[in-house]
């Protein structure tokens, strides 16, 4: 089976989410399966574009508002991902430094879209499943099926993965002067609330829907930014499928990041001695338990209330943890974690960056990573976390519902609680601490959490199944 993957993120060619681990993950293991699976993407300006070499595949040109917008398709030449990979470039509109965040950026991904599916044109054997990622590729399949163009694409199998159902690409029907031309009789199928809604339009355009986890989907029935009753009607077509990591990427025995490289047979003193190695950064005490949270700063994640939960845990539990923040986001809580360092006595860190090196040193090195997601459709920084034998304390939501057990429960290894709220984190923080102090039962979780397998083969072999199940 030939699936085409297509996105605006793919790690580590260009990442500002959970979105690219994915792209850059599944489709290898889907090769592994004995598929053969490739991915596009806009050719964003990153160091991996200036570090590797590249093959030019293809150059074409659609009409766009009446003039015509040349592209330019390059593959990266050697597959080091363990896919090929192919960039979309536009001049002055793809080859940018930034993903997102652009005020032209609905126009900059119509029109990477357009060259997507011209360039599927050109192909002498079609894909058997364009698999399109969130709201940024989300008319690939209304045009793919009526646009008057493309007639030779709509019998492939389609089908959209929503990674977070909060964000659709809103734009009004003016921005129609931008697609190709197309039956006018399915306008119905672009629209939401009055508006073209791409996220909207791939759900009831593509074969298949698939969200990153089980309980996120159910959620989305009763929380989905406006589009319950979609998701609802089109229940019979929506599937949830846990995320995995690359155990590749991910393992603390060969990462090159870590500072020390262990396994669950040395676990005890492997992360030990990365523990004192970041704690001698930050000036921290090695002996006391270290929480961490890593992540964007923003409401989704409950970062508005770290300020105020690590500020009452340092108060009631003083001189008893540290604790460390990597991530960036809204300068509010930037602004809080930065003033709440200067008064934080030696206990409590922070890193206003993304930085993926020491993302990957916190997991090592940490005792409890943190994670009150007030929406969370699948996290990948619990799974993280396991692998390295760092316990996740979660809001039971979405993802993070499915994939964490408390230590209360049957089999857990896990501290999970039910509120995004300062009470339940602090509570939680407690706990936490009361753990650490049994030195025997922390070993025995570490090792649990290192046994559990939330690697790609499992949910790769599971969205091929997804996809023979379209007529």
């Amino acid at each position: 089976m030939e699936i085409l993957h297509v996105s605006a993120e793919c790690y580590p060619v260009a990442k500002a989410g959970g979105l690219a681990d994915v792209v850059g993950a599944l489709p290898k293991y889907q090769n592994e399966l004995g598929h053969y699976s490739k991915v596009v993407m806009p050719m964003h300006k990153t160091e991996f574009l200036h570090q590797h070499s590249w093959d030019l595949i293809h150059k074409g040109y659609f009409d766009f508002d009446g003039e015509t917008t040349r592209y330019t398709i390059i593959k990266e030449k050697t597959n080091v991902l363990g896919f090929e990979l192919y960039c979309v470039d536009v001049f002055g509109l793809l080859d940018r430094d930034k993903i997102y965040g652009y005020p032209d950026d609905h126009i900059r991904f119509l029109v990477f879209q357009r060259a997507v599916i011209d360039w599927l044109m050109q192909w002498e054997l079609l894909p058997d499943v364009v698999h399109v990622h969130d709201h940024h590729t989300g008319l690939i399949p209304f045009f793919m099926k009526y646009g008057y163009a493309y007639q030779r694409l709509n019998k492939i199998k389609t089908v959209l993965t929503v990674h977070n159902a909060q964000y659709q690409g809103w734009m009004n029907w003016s921005n129609t002067k931008y697609f190709p031309e197309w039956d006018n009789w399915k306008a119905g199928l672009l629209e939401w609330n009055n508006q073209i809604n791409p996220l909207a339009s791939a759900i009831k355009c593509v074969d298949r829907v698939t969200t990153v986890s089980e309980s996120y989907m159910k959620e989305l029935f009763h929380a989905a930014n406006g589009l319950e009753t979609l998701f609802a009607y089109e229940s019979n077509k929506c599937f949830g499928v846990v995320n995995g990591i690359d155990f590749n990427v991910w393992n603390p025995q060969t990462d090159d990041k870590l500072f020390f490289n262990y396994s669950e047979k040395n676990i005890s003193i492997g992360k030990q001695y990365n523990k004192e190695n970041l704690c001698t950064q930050f000036g921290f005490d090695a002996n006391l338990p270290l929480f961490i949270f890593i992540g964007r700063l923003v409401g989704e994640k409950a970062a508005d209330l770290l300020p105020e939960s690590i500020k009452q845990a340092l108060s009631l539990y003083p001189s008893q943890f540290n604790f460390l923040v990597l991530g960036n986001g809204e300068p509010s809580i930037e602004t809080e974690l930065s003033y709440l360092q200067l008064n934080g006595y030696g206990y409590f860190n922070t890193q206003i960056a993304f930085n993926e090196n020491l993302s990957h040193q916190m997991y090592a090195s940490a005792d409890f990573l943190l994670m009150p997601s007030r929406v969370e459709p699948c996290g990948l920084n619990q799974l993280y976390a396991l692998r390295y034998g760092t316990m996740p304390i979660v809001r039971r939501t979405g993802g993070l519902k499915d994939t964490v057990i408390d230590i209360g429960d049957k089999d857990g290894f896990g501290i999970c609680f039910e509120q995004a709220s300062v009470q339940d984190i602090v509570d939680s923080i407690g706990r936490a601490i009361y753990l650490y102090q049994n030195t025997t039962s922390m070993l025995s979780f570490r090792k649990k959490m290192m046994h559990i397998n939330h690697s790609w083969e499992n949910s790769a072999e599971k969205y091929i199944k997804i996809y023979q199940t379209i007529s």
